[in-house]
């Protein structure tokens, strides 16, 4: 990952410097890339004109989240309250790019800042789920099977999660930044994983039938994702263990 330490010249410099140093796209979902990095970028650039720190976004991140999913929870579904969380789940998704990109902008990054945002992360992964399964069950009739949608969502997103950062981890790598580790057509393949795309789901709050097939699709989508997922890291992690052939 490239280190960028200038944050002199005002936001538009230093919204050019990330640009520059931005980290790879391979295998990257549409909105998270194109989108998601752009808006975080922005953020970070006017961060760093004061004395905001990497964690300053990642607290920022999670309150905004906890607002998005706290009106899944306790507000009755109508169009203003989903706009109003799909519009704090978009822009906590999008402080949680900024802290990344703050930390290389400034030099501020930390091991321990990392793995805040790693922890803030993965709580996010299973409390969305949970606010939809609570939502549901306080707000709609559906049967107590419809209720296990939300729950298996939510563990298949957290092992997957899990299983790519330990992975990336152990490696002390990143394979998603080598072409030659990304199936093809990976930005689309991962489209169902990408959050900004789950946040948009939630548009359709109000109408329960059209929230539960669009969002019981995406959490099937993720299953198979989570299946590929560990197929294809175990192998990655098996290959790096092997000893070398002798030929």
């Amino acid at each position: 990952m490239t280190q960028v330490t200038s944050k002199r010249g005002g936001v538009r410099a230093a919204y050019n410097e990330l640009a520059r140093a931005q980290k790879s796209g391979a295998g990257v979902p549409w909105y998270m890339r194109a989108v998601n990095r752009r808006l975080g970028r922005g953020i970070a650039s006017v961060a760093a004109q004061g004395s905001l720190t990497p964690n300053h976004m990642t607290a920022a991140s999670f309150l905004a989240f906890v607002g998005g999913i706290a009106l899944l929870v306790v507000a009755e579904p109508g169009a203003a309250m989903a706009i109003g969380s799909m519009l704090l789940l978009q822009l906590g998704f999008a402080f949680d790019s900024a802290d990344g990109q703050l930390a290389r902008l400034t030099g501020g990054g930390s091991p321990a800042g990392e793995w805040l945002d790693h922890v803030v992360d993965s709580g996010r992964h299973l409390l969305f789920h949970l606010a939809v399964l609570v939502g549901l069950y306080r707000f709609t009739d559906v049967s107590d099977a419809v209720l296990l949608i939300p729950l298996a969502f939510g563990l298949v997103s957290t092992v997957r999660f899990f299983a790519q950062i330990l992975a990336e981890q152990l490696a002390r790598r990143d394979p998603l930044a080598e072409p030659d580790s990304v199936p093809r057509f990976g930005t689309w393949i991962q489209a169902p994983a990408d959050t900004g795309v789950l946040n948009f789901v939630v548009l359709l709050w109000p109408s329960t039938t059209a929230f539960l097939w669009v969002y019981g699709l995406m959490g099937a989508l993720n299953a198979l994702l989570l299946a590929a997922t560990l197929v294809r890291r175990y192998r990655e992690l098996a290959a790096l263990a092997a000893p070398p052939q002798v030929t």
